[in-house]
């Protein structure tokens, strides 16, 4: 007897469990994105605005987690073959623009 999680070249099981596997990931892709943009135009006043720089700090740490978060559930064998490799590049693009920002906020 198969497995049927293990054979998703049918497309009733794929096509579902695409939507299982996506909706949690798109939540995340779009909370990090979030936090890349508050992080991005939500910036500090001047330079004595140090709770603003600490905020800025806050939302960068809290995208490069996501990221991260993003990455280590799209890397998950089962999901990588369930969604395709193009599920990589959100938390990498939205990782590396977070941490950029974290290292040039100083």
């Amino acid at each position: 007897m198969t497995d049927l999680c293990e054979n998703t070249d049918v497309p009733g099981v794929r096509g579902h469990l695409r939507w299982v596997l996506g909706v949690p990931l798109g939540i995340i892709h779009l909370l990090n994105g979030a936090a890349v943009s508050l992080a991005l135009f939500a910036g500090p006043q001047a330079e004595w605005d140090h709770q603003g720089y600490e905020n800025v700090g806050a939302m960068c740490f809290l995208a490069v987690s996501l990221s991260v978060l993003g990455l280590l559930v799209t890397l998950i064998p089962s999901v990588r073959r369930a969604m395709g490799p193009w599920w990589l590049a959100p938390p990498l693009v939205l990782g590396v623009i977070a941490w950029v920002r974290g290292a040039t906020l100083g």
